[in-house]
């Protein structure tokens, strides 16, 4: 596993956003993990992170595409963060592009905040995590409401892979239905991998009962690939 991904992983436990317990999500399943991009709160850690969605997204899809799309609302500032961090460690200046929920019918009107979006544009969209792909059905059609836009991939922190609307995961289902490669900086596995009976900070954070847990949840919610 790459270094990069390693420190993420331990970024995410330092910063309170991988926490592992009795949670459930928003579709109802009961899960032994949660990951919550709101709980990076400060400068520094919106710094951290923009550098790893950056070394994810030239790894993936390397630099020749034109706007960063964070859709509203944990998208903005990551689509900054990362945009940022492309600019500082890759020497390219991306543009950076959100949305709004409501369209702004004065000043600066219109639905989009940031860059526009033109004509033969190629757009990757950056989120935090996605479990049903619903964010991304409401995406697109802005996106291509724009011109004609060539949207390339989709960038998620995290991986749950864990089924989405049918027995695939959200990510593979929404490579099927848009046509777009996806990505994440990483998955569930690595962090099972990295984190499993392994001190950090003097702690084992994945123990057997936990990782015991994990596997059954993915023995039930699992995705096909």
């Amino acid at each position: 596993m790459e270094k990069y991904k390693q420190e993420f992983i331990e970024f995410m436990v330092d910063c309170g956003v991988l926490k592992f317990g009795d949670f459930t999500t928003k579709s109802g399943r009961k899960t032994p993990f949660f990951i919550n991009a709101g709980f990076y709160r400060t400068g520094s850690q919106l710094r951290k992170l923009g550098e790893y969605y950056a070394k994810a997204i030239e790894a993936a899809f390397g630099l020749d595409f034109d706007v960063l799309f964070g859709p509203a609302y944990k998208g903005i500032p990551l689509s900054v963060a990362a945009s940022m961090a492309i600019s500082e460690f890759y020497h390219t200046d991306i543009r950076y592009c959100s949305n709004r929920k409501e369209v702004k019918d004065h000043g600066d009107t219109g639905i989009l905040l940031g860059s526009p979006i033109y004509d033969k544009d190629k757009v990757i969209i950056i989120e935090d995590v996605t479990t049903a792909g619903t964010s991304i059905g409401e995406t697109m059609p802005i996106l291509k409401a724009q011109g004609e836009v060539s949207v390339l991939g989709l960038v998620v922190s995290v991986d749950r892979m864990e089924r989405g609307q049918g027995e695939k995961s959200a990510l593979s289902e929404i490579e099927e239905v848009y046509g777009i490669k996806t990505t994440s900086i990483v998955t569930m596995e690595e962090v099972v991998e990295h984190l499993y009976n392994k001190p950090y900070n003097g702690n084992i954070i994945i123990d057997d009962a936990l990782k015991n847990a994990i596997d059954a949840y993915y023995k039930q919610y699992g995705a096909s690939c």
